[in-house]
């Protein structure tokens, strides 16, 4: 689920993957850009509800690309009026809320 939405729809790139055993939780890095995410299957490295404020340079572009290659749940659209710049709002499937924003 996590790499489908991640690496399919929002173009992030897996820099690195690691499991102790086939079974086990996955932890993996993942990057666009100049952005890199860590994401984490392992219970208690976080609490899932999290927001996190992405740079882009181009929020338009960036809204247009993701919306090109669709995704079941999500149909976001662009906020240019955001107090940070414009902004493309996205939620992964576990609740966690990412900001593509460009800076004015």
């Amino acid at each position: 689920m996590a790499r489908e939405f991640y690496i399919d729809y929002l173009g992030f790139v897996v820099d690195w993957e690691h499991r102790f055993d086939g079974n086990l939780p996955l932890y993996m890095r993942i990057w666009r850009g100049a952005t890199v995410l860590d994401l984490s299957e392992h219970h208690g490295d976080c609490v899932p509800g999290g927001a996190v404020w992405i740079p882009v340079s181009n929020a338009s572009e960036f809204h247009a690309e993701i919306s090109s290659r669709g995704h079941r749940r999500m149909q976001p659209g662009i906020d240019d009026g955001a107090p940070g710049g414009p902004t493309v709002e996205v939620v992964d499937p576990f609740g966690n809320v990412l900001r593509f924003c460009q800076a004015r």
